[in-house]
């Protein structure tokens, strides 16, 4: 009975991956964690499928092993997270937008003192 659901949940969570891959202010490694786990205990034919994907594959593969974000990622997750405050800033304005530089502080100097 849980392989049905863990096998959606995963399906659910790579979707949201794509939509984070095209959105520059959501994440898409997270999503494919998630789906990775909800794989691993439904499909492991899907779960090796994202595992070998040429450019998700070592991001989730450092994370799990290694608990570690290249440098490069790092950057980029900064990087979008700064294009999100500036796009707040530009539609929400005062005070809103200081919602948006929490979320860059506190992420954002999470994802920084990660291992590369």
């Amino acid at each position: 009975m849980k392989r049905p659901i863990y096998k959606g949940l995963g399906f659910v969570s790579v979707g949201l991956g794509a939509i984070g891959a095209a959105l520059p202010i959501m994440p898409t490694v997270p999503f494919l964690l998630l789906a990775v786990y909800f794989f691993a205990r439904s499909s492991p034919e899907l779960e090796k499928k994202i595992l070998d994907h040429p450019h998700w594959g070592p991001q989730v593969k450092d994370w799990r092993d290694r608990r570690a974000i290249s440098r490069r990622a790092k950057t980029m997750a900064i990087g979008a997270m700064t294009a999100g405050v500036v796009f707040t800033w530009y539609t929400l304005g005062h005070p809103w937008y200081w919602i948006s530089v929490a979320i860059l502080v506190i992420c954002g100097s999470w994802i920084a003192t990660r291992n590369e």
